[in-house]
């Protein structure tokens, strides 16, 4: 597990706590995703603004880049039926493994043994469990003719966070409108808020944006459930990173340019390459499981725009992280206060950077 962090003292998980209503947890996406509010709050001095998203043209500057995660969710949540005995079966599809084997959750999983066999869609997809994992999870065997993914995008539906409980009656509204590498099991969700016109605006801006890869997992909702931050094991994701994308952001670096990672998956990302690589970015790929909390020094991004976070969450100790507690916990109060809307449907903040003097 990597742990980047030197906090000058320990911190406990009720330091990351705030009281947030249930009433204020988006259940169903705004029909215009730019209309969204955001607050935008100074990184060094926590001085705040309180925006509409469309508004992130007027803080970003010629020579920035933007860095969005274009993965794609996957309609990984399947109902079927135990071909044996016809009772109901829910998977949810959580990694590809090889050659049609996945790793999956299910419910009911006593139900579930090796040699089980589920049907799903009337037989057009048949799965059997061939493992049983440690954490309770099962790897099933696909069993299908044609291409898996158009079977998986007629028969599954989109996992959607465990604290909404609206139906989505448009699935697109759970995948960012440049989702384009299948693997997430949950969507980056602050990448929700762009649409087509907003990024060409951006570009007209003289703003670079690039892209990066991270499959996020399901483990991005588990709970912090240790006292000490330092005792927290974080879960792994995959990520990819091309040279095409370390090139532009080691240029934009060098000319003074800010890099703002648009979600903590694009964030995460950068900082796992940069510390891998002493600080320069390079193409690359693999598993990281980097916890980002106080005492960590940035390395890849100075701004970071994401939405609002779970009380006592890693995310939100990564945004602490950024800027600092302090101004943070301040932040959301506000938002709190002035009923934004949270978690994955909800607003967005942006923490922004100092404007960069250029290196020679």
């Amino acid at each position: 597990m990597t742990k980047l962090n030197t906090p000058p003292t320990t911190l406990n998980v009720q330091d990351f706590d705030f009281e947030l209503p249930e009433e204020l947890i988006a259940q169903t996406p705004l029909l215009d995703r730019t209309s969204s509010r955001l607050l935008v709050m100074n990184k060094v001095t926590g001085a705040i603004e309180h925006r509409h998203f469309r508004d992130i043209t007027d803080y970003l500057h010629s020579g920035d880049t933007l860095v969005l995660n274009d993965t794609r969710v996957l309609p990984a949540r399947l109902m079927g039926i135990k071909e044996d005995t016809g009772a109901n079966i829910e998977l949810l599809l959580l990694k590809g493994i090889e050659d049609d084997v996945w790793e999956t959750l299910v419910k009911p999983a006593k139900k579930v043994k090796v040699g089980t066999i589920v049907a799903f869609g009337e037989g057009l997809l048949r799965a059997e469990c061939i493992g049983i994992l440690d954490h309770g999870g099962r790897h099933f065997k696909m069993i299908y003719d044609g291409i898996f993914y158009e079977i998986l995008d007629q028969l599954g539906e989109m996992p959607l966070p465990p604290y909404i409980r609206e139906k989505l009656e448009d699935q697109d509204r759970y995948q960012t409108v440049f989702a384009k590498e299948r693997g997430s099991a949950a969507a980056p969700t602050a990448g929700l808020h762009f649409t087509d016109e907003l990024l060409e605006k951006i570009r007209a801006k003289g703003v670079n944006i690039a892209f990066i890869t991270l499959h996020v997992g399901l483990g991005t909702f588990r709970p912090v459930s240790v006292d000490s931050i330092e005792d927290h094991e974080m879960h792994s994701e995959f990520y990819r990173i091309t040279r095409e994308t370390a090139d532009l952001i080691n240029k934009t670096r060098k000319q003074g340019g800010r890099i703002v990672s648009v979600g903590t998956t694009s964030t995460r990302t950068l900082e796992s390459v940069a510390q891998k690589f002493g600080g320069e970015l390079q193409e690359d790929s693999g598993w990281t499981d980097i916890f980002i909390f106080p005492g960590y020094e940035f390395k890849a991004i100075d701004g970071l725009i994401t939405n609002f976070h779970l009380p006592k969450s890693t995310l939100v100790m990564l945004v602490s992280a950024l800027s600092n507690r302090d101004h943070i916990l301040n932040a959301y109060q506000q938002a709190v206060d002035e009923r934004y809307r949270f978690f994955s449907f909800g607003d967005a903040m942006f923490i922004e950077p100092q404007k960069k003097e250029t290196h020679q």
